[in-house]
């Protein structure tokens, strides 16, 4: 089943969040190479596709995982959370409609 994880970013962690990204990444890519990775990606903190130092409000990440308790594991996990960068992490099923994921 797919699920939907939204990370949060606290207050001024942009450097936090920088030094982690690589290892943050290579999570992703490990999930998107194993074909469960829907989309991943951060929410700038400001209308711009480059925030700058303005960061990031948080990140979504929708991948497919054998369990709800198994994304919450993954997620919990995550080296943005290991390095402080995200305040909250919510994990919630997620039904894709449009467009259809492949098969």
């Amino acid at each position: 089943m797919w699920y939907a994880i939204e990370g949060y970013d606290g207050d001024s962690v942009l450097e936090r969040r920088l030094a982690a990204r690589e290892r943050h990444l290579a999570r992703l890519l490990a999930l998107r190479d194993a074909g469960r990775l829907l989309l991943a990606g951060p929410c700038p903190a400001i209308d711009a596709e480059d925030p700058g130092p303005a960061g990031f409000s948080g990140s979504i990440v929708i991948a497919e995982f054998e369990s709800l308790e198994a994304a919450r594991a993954w997620a919990d996990a995550d080296p943005y959370v290991e390095a402080g960068v995200y305040r909250r992490v919510d994990v919630r099923p997620f039904r894709p409609v449009l467009p259809q994921p492949a098969t």
